[in-house]
């Protein structure tokens, strides 16, 4: 299939080890809104895996040595080469993903800001000094490059995900072996295009597709590999801390979650729904962050219901390059058999359908966006995430048992809540048990704040100065003999 692209060549069908293009097309990469192919890519393993990691070894030190501002530079060229190509990055990202295009244009600009903010940050890696207790001495604390590190990023966020964890260990001098998703590999080997086009060395990133399993074995067993970046389920990602262990590699993962949605009696209802429309049915439903539990309080339950069911029924479904869409389809057959699962289960359970609660007439794996109430805690949707259209609304009473009900869960990534009164913003924000809260507001990622969760939705932090230090390692120097 052929995508109308000003520059064709970010359509690439090879992986980038050690500044060339290899191997041969095999692995379809299909249009989930059509089932279309697209193109192919490599289905590399083992041996390939270690050759990419073993020219990120040799291509560590040479750029780690390289002064903070050539290494900013380079980025920098990066983050106007993805600028300069957004359009056709969002085409690419729309054809492989299924999000709306004007969905992708944003996302290609919220990767692009990780490599501009990167490249301002890697001038700013500070170490300190330390009063030493011995006499003629300093002591100086210095911050090093943590070495190779690899990158397994998801299909959801397809461009995003891959500069949010690349570009501050490239700004302190790491270097990296990413594997893409399965689904969405298209948009990461465009970005290695124009990453090379800036003047990336060889060997400092470096793009793998194909076998999961065979490359993620050998990314977590490699001892050359000193980071494993991952954005994913928890299950996979409890998997890697488990394989990661063997050479004690530093592991930095962003998990699943079970984002709460509280609506109090005294919101601004107007915003709430707004707030919910976007937290819930950002692409389709199916990010980390997304809603999955919307609780709203007994004295504007039936007014929020009528006015957010309204707004869902009125979104437009189809595929994303099409004009006036806002819902896509799901990335693949196996999400949409989860959604069904989830709405069949509620539905046994004494949901109540308001809005949608079936496939959509397009087919495919369109689903209707959908609105349940009347759901409680046993549903399966309420124990996982649902990572689709579907918004289940439970009444509640009482802030008391609004905080019980969102915290009962072993995920912890973001919340959400609307309220006008300042009191309960500030307890109830230090009472959520999440790493991101949003207080009156549905979006939270941004490069210059901390992205990440706590309890099992996650280790360590991306974005802002506190992701940069995930790529760093602490060196104490003792500066003797100053007499």
């Amino acid at each position: 299939m052929t995508l109308p692209l000003a520059k064709p060549a970010l359509l690439r069908n090879q992986c980038l080890i050690d500044g060339k293009w290899v191997g041969t097309p095999a692995g379809v990469v299909s249009n989930p809104a059509n089932g279309a192919e697209l193109s192919r890519v490599p289905e590399f393993g083992a041996k390939e895996t270690e050759e990419a990691i073993l020219a990120a070894e040799r291509a560590f030190k040479p750029w780690a040595k390289k002064q903070a501002k050539e290494r900013a530079a380079v980025l920098r060229r990066w983050f106007e080469l993805i600028m300069a190509n957004q359009e056709d990055l969002a085409r690419i990202m729309t054809a492989e993903q299924g999000k709306p295009l004007a969905e992708a244009r944003g996302e290609v600009a919220y990767a692009a800001s990780f490599v501009e903010f990167y490249a301002e940050e890697a001038k700013r890696i500070y170490g300190e000094t330390v009063p030493s207790p011995f006499p003629h001495s300093k002591i100086i604390v210095q911050k090093q490059a943590i070495g190779v590190c690899a990158a397994i990023t998801p299909w959801n966020f397809p461009a995003a995900m891959i500069t949010r964890k690349c570009a501050p260990g490239l700004a302190v001098g790491c270097t990296f072996v990413v594997k893409p998703a399965p689904d969405t590999p298209l948009t990461a080997l465009a970005l290695g295009l124009l990453a090379e086009e800036a003047g990336m060395p060889p060997g400092v990133l470096n793009i793998v597709t194909g076998d999961a399993v065979a490359i993620g074995k050998v990314m977590t067993e490699h001892p050359a590999v000193r980071l494993i970046g991952f954005t994913g389920s928890t299950g996979v990602g409890k998997l890697l801390m488990r394989q990661a262990a063997s050479t004690v590699k530093k592991v930095a993962l962003e998990l699943g979650g079970n984002a709460p949605f509280i609506v109090f009696d005294d919101a601004d209802l107007d915003a709430a729904v707004a707030g919910a429309v976007i937290a819930k049915f950002r692409n389709m439903g199916q990010t980390c962050v997304c809603t999955n539990r919307l609780f709203v309080q007994a004295g504007i339950h039936d007014r929020f219901v009528e006015a957010f069911a309204k707004a869902v029924a009125a979104m437009k479904v189809g595929p994303g390059d099409a004009e006036g869409v806002v819902q896509g389809p799901l990335i693949n057959a196996n999400a949409l058999a989860k959604v069904e699962r989830h709405v069949e289960d509620a539905r046994a359970r004494g949901a109540r359908v308001i809005t949608g609660g079936a496939r959509h007439s397009l087919g495919g794996t369109f689903y209707t966006p959908t609105v349940l109430t009347g759901v409680n805690t046993e549903m399966a949707l309420s124990q996982e995430e649902t990572f689709g259209p579907v918004a289940a609304v439970y009444k509640f009473e009482t802030e008391e048992e609004v905080l019980r009900l969102a915290n009962s869960t072993p995920f912890g990534l973001a919340a959400y809540f609307y309220t006008k009164d300042l009191a309960r913003a500030f307890r109830v924000a230090d009472e959520l048990e999440s790493g991101m809260v949003g207080v009156n507001s549905a979006i939270l990622g941004n490069e210059v704040a901390p992205f990440g969760g706590v309890k099992e939705s996650g280790l360590g932090r991306e974005g802002g100065r506190h992701g940069i230090e995930e790529f760093v390692e602490l060196k104490y120097v003792l500066m003797g003999g100053l007499n």
